[in-house]
């Protein structure tokens, strides 16, 4: 993993993404910030057991599902089953060490 301050790669109203290996992030204060590299550790693992290109077409396409449904664009992505997962878990710093594989499948909802 590696972090790496790019403050003009982040889309406004984000503080970074995860694209593997890296992480990138719009302040260099969140290279200390153990909940937020936690939360973008978790989508590199999402990445990672998906082989990286299938993860982002899942991803394009599950937003663009919640965007129909919630018809928001904040409320989409926070519906996304990755960033549920990720959210849910980022504070537990221990979460990956007993995470299982597709753990983000019980984060879909359907409704």
């Amino acid at each position: 993993m590696f972090l790496i301050v790019a403050k003009y790669l982040i889309p406004k109203g984000y503080r970074g993404m995860a694209v593997f290996p890296f992480v990138l992030m719009k302040y260099d204060l969140d290279k200390t910030n153990a909940v937020f590299v936690n939360h973008e550790k978790i989508h590199l693992r999402q990445q990672l057991e998906m082989l990286v290109i299938p993860f982002f077409i899942w991803y394009f396409l599950e937003y663009q599902i919640r965007l129909i449904q919630y018809k928001n664009g904040a409320l989409a992505y926070r519906n996304i089953s990755f960033e549920r997962e990720a959210y849910t878990k980022e504070m537990d710093l221990n979460y990956l060490k007993n995470r299982s594989f597709f753990q983000f499948l019980h984060y879909i909802k359907l409704k």
